[in-house]
Protein backbone atom coordinates (compact mmCIF):
# COMPACT_ATOMS: atom_id res chain seq x y z
CA UNK A 1 0.00 0.00 0.00
CA UNK A 2 1.16 3.50 -0.79
CA UNK A 3 0.14 6.30 1.54
CA UNK A 4 -0.66 9.53 -0.23
CA UNK A 5 -1.90 12.73 1.37
CA UNK A 6 -4.37 14.51 -0.84
CA UNK A 7 -4.53 18.29 -1.16
CA UNK A 8 -6.88 19.66 1.47
CA UNK A 9 -7.59 23.23 0.31
CA UNK A 10 -10.10 22.93 -2.50
CA UNK A 11 -13.52 24.19 -3.40
CA UNK A 12 -16.00 21.44 -4.22
CA UNK A 13 -18.95 21.95 -6.55
CA UNK A 14 -21.78 19.41 -6.68
CA UNK A 15 -22.50 19.85 -10.40
CA UNK A 16 -18.84 19.35 -11.32
CA UNK A 17 -18.59 16.27 -9.10
CA UNK A 18 -21.69 14.73 -10.68
CA UNK A 19 -20.30 15.42 -14.17
CA UNK A 20 -16.96 13.88 -13.18
CA UNK A 21 -18.74 10.70 -12.09
CA UNK A 22 -20.62 10.57 -15.41
CA UNK A 23 -17.22 10.71 -17.12
CA UNK A 24 -15.85 8.04 -14.78
CA UNK A 25 -18.75 5.67 -15.40
CA UNK A 26 -18.41 6.14 -19.17
CA UNK A 27 -14.66 5.51 -18.89
CA UNK A 28 -15.28 2.28 -16.96
CA UNK A 29 -17.82 1.17 -19.58
CA UNK A 30 -15.36 2.00 -22.39
CA UNK A 31 -12.55 0.07 -20.69
CA UNK A 32 -14.80 -2.81 -19.63
CA UNK A 33 -13.80 -2.49 -15.97
CA UNK A 34 -16.08 -3.40 -13.09
CA UNK A 35 -16.24 -1.51 -9.80
CA UNK A 36 -17.61 -1.88 -6.28
CA UNK A 37 -17.43 0.08 -3.05
CA UNK A 38 -17.34 -0.43 0.70
CA UNK A 39 -18.33 2.87 2.23
CA UNK A 40 -18.54 4.04 5.79
CA UNK A 41 -18.21 7.84 6.03
CA UNK A 42 -19.81 8.39 2.62
CA UNK A 43 -22.61 5.87 3.33
CA UNK A 44 -23.17 4.89 -0.29
CA UNK A 45 -22.61 8.27 -1.95
CA UNK A 46 -19.85 6.94 -4.25
CA UNK A 47 -22.04 4.04 -5.37
CA UNK A 48 -24.91 6.46 -5.97
CA UNK A 49 -22.77 8.78 -8.09
CA UNK A 50 -21.50 5.89 -10.23
CA UNK A 51 -24.99 4.53 -10.81
CA UNK A 52 -26.47 7.93 -11.72
CA UNK A 53 -25.19 7.35 -15.27
CA UNK A 54 -27.15 5.27 -17.77
CA UNK A 55 -25.40 2.01 -18.56
CA UNK A 56 -23.73 1.77 -15.15
CA UNK A 57 -25.17 -1.72 -14.64
CA UNK A 58 -22.52 -2.94 -17.11
CA UNK A 59 -19.75 -1.96 -14.69
CA UNK A 60 -21.20 -1.56 -11.19
CA UNK A 61 -21.28 -4.89 -9.34
CA UNK A 62 -22.74 -3.80 -5.99
CA UNK A 63 -21.71 -2.11 -2.78
CA UNK A 64 -21.53 -2.36 0.97
CA UNK A 65 -22.46 0.44 3.36
CA UNK A 66 -20.57 -0.54 6.51
CA UNK A 67 -21.23 2.29 8.92
CA UNK A 68 -20.22 0.39 12.08
CA UNK A 69 -17.13 -1.68 12.79
CA UNK A 70 -19.14 -4.90 13.04
CA UNK A 71 -20.49 -4.40 9.52
CA UNK A 72 -16.98 -3.97 8.14
CA UNK A 73 -15.88 -7.18 9.84
CA UNK A 74 -18.97 -9.05 8.57
CA UNK A 75 -18.00 -8.08 5.02
CA UNK A 76 -14.40 -9.28 5.27
CA UNK A 77 -12.34 -6.57 6.96
CA UNK A 78 -10.12 -8.35 9.50
CA UNK A 79 -10.97 -7.29 13.06
CA UNK A 80 -7.23 -7.31 13.79
CA UNK A 81 -6.69 -4.43 11.36
CA UNK A 82 -9.36 -2.30 13.04
CA UNK A 83 -8.01 -3.24 16.49
CA UNK A 84 -4.39 -2.47 15.58
CA UNK A 85 -4.78 0.65 13.40
CA UNK A 86 -8.31 1.89 14.36
CA UNK A 87 -11.27 2.09 12.04
CA UNK A 88 -9.94 5.44 10.82
CA UNK A 89 -6.74 4.44 9.05
CA UNK A 90 -5.25 3.79 5.64
CA UNK A 91 -4.95 0.14 6.65
CA UNK A 92 -8.68 -0.17 7.30
CA UNK A 93 -9.52 1.67 4.07
CA UNK A 94 -7.21 -0.70 2.19
CA UNK A 95 -8.79 -3.76 3.78
CA UNK A 96 -12.23 -2.39 2.85
CA UNK A 97 -11.20 -1.89 -0.79
CA UNK A 98 -9.76 -5.40 -0.97
CA UNK A 99 -12.74 -7.03 0.73
CA UNK A 100 -15.36 -5.50 -1.55
CA UNK A 101 -13.34 -6.12 -4.72
CA UNK A 102 -12.99 -9.78 -3.78
CA UNK A 103 -16.60 -10.19 -2.63
CA UNK A 104 -17.96 -8.89 -5.94
CA UNK A 105 -15.11 -10.22 -8.12
CA UNK A 106 -14.66 -6.72 -9.54
CA UNK A 107 -11.64 -5.07 -11.14
CA UNK A 108 -11.83 -2.07 -8.83
CA UNK A 109 -12.70 -1.80 -5.14
CA UNK A 110 -13.07 1.50 -3.30
CA UNK A 111 -12.91 1.61 0.52
CA UNK A 112 -13.61 4.80 2.46
CA UNK A 113 -13.69 5.54 6.18
CA UNK A 114 -13.33 8.68 8.25
CA UNK A 115 -15.06 11.34 10.25
CA UNK A 116 -17.16 14.00 8.63
CA UNK A 117 -18.46 16.86 10.76
CA UNK A 118 -18.48 15.53 14.32
CA UNK A 119 -16.68 13.04 16.56
CA UNK A 120 -17.89 9.44 16.27
CA UNK A 121 -19.27 8.45 19.69
CA UNK A 122 -18.48 4.77 19.00
CA UNK A 123 -14.80 5.56 18.26
CA UNK A 124 -14.09 8.87 20.05
CA UNK A 125 -10.34 8.36 20.53
CA UNK A 126 -9.69 7.79 16.81
CA UNK A 127 -12.26 10.16 15.37
CA UNK A 128 -11.08 13.57 14.13
CA UNK A 129 -13.62 15.59 12.14
CA UNK A 130 -12.52 16.17 8.56
CA UNK A 131 -10.00 13.31 8.46
CA UNK A 132 -10.86 10.74 5.81
CA UNK A 133 -9.01 7.67 4.57
CA UNK A 134 -9.77 5.92 1.32
CA UNK A 135 -8.19 3.22 -0.77
CA UNK A 136 -8.42 2.08 -4.35
CA UNK A 137 -7.75 -1.56 -5.20
CA UNK A 138 -7.27 -2.19 -8.92
CA UNK A 139 -6.85 -5.90 -9.59
CA UNK A 140 -5.02 -6.41 -6.29
CA UNK A 141 -2.85 -3.26 -6.46
CA UNK A 142 -3.98 -1.21 -3.46
CA UNK A 143 -3.12 2.44 -2.89
CA UNK A 144 -4.34 4.21 0.24
CA UNK A 145 -4.91 7.94 0.66
CA UNK A 146 -5.53 10.40 3.46
CA UNK A 147 -7.34 13.71 3.15
CA UNK A 148 -8.10 16.49 5.61
CA UNK A 149 -11.26 18.22 4.51
CA UNK A 150 -11.95 21.82 5.40
CA UNK A 151 -15.25 22.32 7.23
CA UNK A 152 -18.23 21.75 4.94
CA UNK A 153 -21.72 23.21 5.36
CA UNK A 154 -23.61 19.87 5.27
CA UNK A 155 -23.09 16.10 5.51
CA UNK A 156 -23.83 15.86 1.79
CA UNK A 157 -21.12 18.43 1.09
CA UNK A 158 -18.61 16.29 3.05
CA UNK A 159 -19.63 13.17 1.11
CA UNK A 160 -19.31 14.97 -2.22
CA UNK A 161 -15.90 16.36 -1.25
CA UNK A 162 -14.66 12.84 -0.50
CA UNK A 163 -16.21 11.60 -3.74
CA UNK A 164 -14.25 14.20 -5.69
CA UNK A 165 -10.97 13.22 -4.03
CA UNK A 166 -11.63 9.56 -4.86
CA UNK A 167 -12.57 10.43 -8.45
CA UNK A 168 -9.35 12.38 -9.00
CA UNK A 169 -7.11 9.60 -7.67
CA UNK A 170 -8.97 6.83 -9.50
CA UNK A 171 -8.84 8.61 -12.85
CA UNK A 172 -5.07 9.15 -12.45
CA UNK A 173 -4.68 5.40 -12.15
CA UNK A 174 -7.00 4.55 -15.04
CA UNK A 175 -5.71 6.87 -17.79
Amino acid sequence: MIDNKVNDYKQYGENNIRENYRKLTRLLIFKGLTITTMESATSGQIASLITDTEGSSAVFKGAFVTYCNEAKIMQGVPAEIIDKYTVYSKETAGAMAKACRKAYNANIGIGVTGTMGNVDPANPNASVPGQVYFAIDIDGDVEAYYVELPPQPTRLAYKLAVAEEIYEELVKRLV
